[in-house]
């Protein structure tokens, strides 16, 4: 790592201790971790290639076959959109599996031992990760849907669209969906909490009459892996506008 990246890991782990997300560990297992920084931001990411872990882990397989569709909601109804904050970083693991997740952090030229640290909340790049969040966020809202049955509630992931049919009901289901949420632990994005038209939901554009797809630009030029987890992030997006299939996919997932 260079002496930037190096600072901005070591900035990263201190804020996941800080938060309780991160704890020092001993553990025998150890994955690569690396920064990226976030294109357009002068924030960065912490990845960790969790590849050998992915091999030996069972796979739950998605819960849901292809994104829900706003297009099937009802005409002139009241919408509103949630957005989750680290939605992972909301779900802990069990304590006895939390070592395996571990990694070391190295010291500017290598002037004092590695230090070892392992997740206690859901790791990004942990294949079952987005199915045990998509599960875990479902559960919390099903009591919702039997309390509200007049509203729609289309969830996927950390997204969530409430559709109602009429202001007032929005409110009362927004307000009880928004509790439920931060009750369980999770973070909501106040800011990006959408009232208004248009509404961006999924990668698509929503307004009062129509819905269409968010402007998408594809680097289809890829150099880098993380030129190519772009690639297929924004092919996922277009997928379901496009009827391509997962398994048409699969070669250039086989990739990653």
């Amino acid at each position: 790592l260079s002496a930037e990246k190096l600072r901005a890991l070591e900035s990263l782990v201190e804020e996941q201790l800080a938060k309780g997300h991160l704890v020092p560990s001993n553990s025998p297992w150890n994955s690569p971790v690396f920064v990226l920084k976030k294109p357009g931001k002068d924030r960065w990411r912490l990845p960790q290639d969790l590849w050998r872990i992915n091999e030996i882990i069972e796979n739950m397989g998605p819960l849901q076959p292809s994104l829900p569709s706003p297009s099937m909601l009802p005409q002139q109804r009241k919408l509103a959109v949630i957005d989750i904050k680290d939605c992972l970083f909301a779900i802990r693991l069990h304590p006895r599996d939390a070592p395996r997740f571990a990694f070391s952090v190295p010291s500017l030229n290598q002037q004092a031992p590695l230090r070892r640290y392992h997740w206690r909340v859901l790791p990004q790049g942990m294949k079952n990760s987005p199915t045990i969040c998509q599960w875990y966020v479902g559960y919390i809202l099903s009591p919702i849907r039997k309390e509200f049955p007049r509203a729609i509630l289309l969830h996927y992931m950390d997204d969530i669209l409430i559709c109602a049919p009429d202001d007032n009901y929005l409110d009362l289901t927004l307000k009880e969906t928004l509790r439920a949420i931060e009750k369980a632990g999770f973070e909501i994005q106040t800011e990006k909490i959408q009232r208004t038209c248009p509404w961006t939901y999924l990668g698509l554009c929503i307004g009062e009459q129509t819905i269409v797809p968010q402007q998408l630009t594809i680097q289809d030029d890829p150099k880098t892996l993380w030129d190519l987890h772009q690639l297929c992030g924004s092919i996922s997006w277009v997928r379901p506008l496009l009827g391509i299939t997962t398994e048409d996919l699969s070669p250039l997932f086989d990739l990653l």
